[in-house]
């Protein structure tokens, strides 16, 4: 990093530190390869699994950028479900005579629904080991850690970000949780983590300008699409944008092709379109497709892609982010998450531009940084 977070919003420091503290990160799981190997063949964690994605807020949203990851590795039986839904329907949600690996997701860990979560899977489950993958180690899920069937994660602490909105916290829980599911392939994820990290260091070094330059324009809606495990990406940068603006701009996410059955209501002139585009070629077609439909049929304050290989379509885009080796990217698990930069560095600017505090965003009071006024109640 070549600034000083002394100087700056904490907001700004956590966006920009995640290349770092991601490589740091693998690094911390190459130290607790063996810890996590022992804990994976003592539980029998294995591809029929019934494994549980859990958290609340963003940290649900990492479930769902990773779910079909998991089933595309094989994990069949893996499902992301928050621990909202976990808390007030645990009937519909937790099976009961199967053994269930629940991954919880929590920055502070202090969220009366993540607590409350791993009790009533304890309560449900005839059996449950739990993944807790969390970025406070004082906080009341890290002191779960314990017990026999628990593997805590603790990431370094740089990540329990001090602002209201979730950026590295976020993007470093996803990415242990895939290298936990590639731990005995862990020595080859190195190259894989180093090149998304270079792909956001070109966001955060070539695009940052432009993307603060778009944030300035008079947008009142936002719109962000994605395919697959960048629809959970589009999910996390629209909550991004709508928080650190306090719901001064309101957001919406959606695939591409989910975009067009009702949802393209939305658009209007006051709108900011945002495309976070595949690199698969089966995707792209599709993508574009819409691309184009758009920019026939509306006008919007602008339009942001992000595509590592660039866009062949000939459309005005007012930003395009490419990477700088699209092709390091392919094949590679970990390569929708540098994409949330935009969303993060969108809200940022955003906020600044309405004379907000990004740290502290909501002079609404209607957000905080730990969940407030949630009271559990007993089953």
């Amino acid at each position: 990093m070549d600034f000083d977070c002394k100087t700056v919003t904490a907001t700004y420091c956590e966006i920009m530190q995640q290349p770092d503290v991601w490589l740091k990160t693998y690094d911390l799981v190459c130290k607790n390869e063996q810890a996590i190997q022992s804990f994976i063949s003592k539980n029998n964690l294995g591809k029929e699994s019934e494994i549980i994605l859990t958290g609340a807020g963003t940290s649900a949203f990492i479930g769902d950028v990773l779910v079909g990851i998991f089933v595309e590795k094989g994990y069949s039986q893996c499902r992301a479900i928050a621990t909202t839904d976990i808390i007030t329907y645990p009937e519909k949600c937790l099976p009961k005579g199967k053994h269930v690996f629940l991954v919880s997701f929590a920055r502070s860990g202090n969220s009366p629904e993540s607590l409350a979560a791993v009790r009533i899977a304890d309560k449900y489950c005839e059996k449950v080991s739990h993944i807790i993958i969390t970025c406070n180690e004082t906080g009341e899920l890290a002191k779960e850690s314990g017990r026999d069937n628990v593997l805590l994660m603790l990431l370094p602490p740089e990540t329990n970000d001090k602002s209201l909105a979730m950026t590295s916290s976020f993007t470093t829980m996803a990415l242990v949780s895939l290298l936990v599911c590639n731990i005995k392939q862990l020595p080859e994820q190195k190259g894989k983590v180093e090149a998304i990290a270079d792909f956001a260091r070109s966001i955060l070094k070539d695009s940052k300008k432009r993307v603060s330059e778009i944030a300035s324009l008079p947008f009142e809606r936002a719109v962000f699409l994605g395919s697959g495990p960048l629809k959970g990406i589009a999910e996390e940068c629209h909550l991004k944008l709508q928080e650190l603006t306090d719901g001064e701009v309101v957001c919406k996410f959606d695939s591409f092709l989910g975009f067009r059955h009702g949802p393209k209501a939305v658009i209007n002139r006051n709108t900011l379109l945002v495309y976070l585009c595949s690199d698969n070629e089966r995707v792209k077609p599709y993508e574009r497709d819409l691309i184009c439909q758009i920019n026939g049929n509306n006008k919007v304050v602008a339009q942001v892609a992000v595509a590592p290989s660039g866009l062949d379509i000939d459309v005005n885009i007012d930003c395009v982010i490419t990477a700088p080796n699209p092709d390091a990217l392919k094949e590679n698990e970990y390569s929708c998450i540098p994409y949330v930069l935009v969303g993060q560095l969108l809200g940022y600017f955003k906020s600044e531009s309405l004379g907000l505090n990004p740290d502290e965003p909501s002079v609404s009071g209607n957000i905080s940084r730990v969940v407030e006024g949630v009271k559990i109640y007993e089953l």
